[in-house]
């Protein structure tokens, strides 16, 4: 059991790590070479849909001044644009734009073919423990960093 759990922690901390270092090469040598990683996890959540600041701001785990900065420079290059609600002009939805579209797509292929690599050899009849197991490790995290 205890090789286990030192199995299942290298493989985590050395995925995490790893994932990582191949967002931020691919970044630099693609076509999304002025793009952060955080700028490209803004992306992310913003998503196809749109969405608040206050939505995307909650979702990265992060203050409205934190995003405002990065947005601000999403708008710059062109990634994300500010639309005014039609109902109510107070609120702000971010928008991405082609250009935007284009980094979310290319990020969520990654991500797609990152999961089916890693389902290929985990029979459907696993895919309950493997779930189980994921959920239990997201509940650990997200209540570990209410905390902080």
């Amino acid at each position: 059991m205890q090789e286990a759990h030192r199995l299942i922690n290298d493989l985590l901390v050395d995925s995490f790590n790893k994932i990582a270092a191949i967002e931020k090469e691919a970044l630099k040598k693609g076509p999304l070479n002025d793009l952060t990683i955080n700028e490209l996890h803004a992306i992310e959540a913003i998503g196809t849909k749109g969405k608040t600041m206050t939505e995307t701001a909650k979702k990265l785990n992060v203050t409205v001044g934190t995003l405002t900065t990065m947005v601000n420079h999403l708008v710059k290059k062109e990634y994300v644009t500010r639309v005014s609600d039609e109902e109510d002009r107070r609120i702000v939805k971010l928008v991405l734009t082609k250009k935007g579209r284009l980094a979310y797509k290319l990020h969520d292929h990654f991500h797609h073919d990152m999961i089916k690599n890693m389902l290929a050899d985990v029979e459907e009849s696993e895919y309950e423990v493997l779930l189980r197991a994921l959920g239990a490790l997201d509940r650990f995290i997200n209540e570990t960093y209410e905390k902080i």
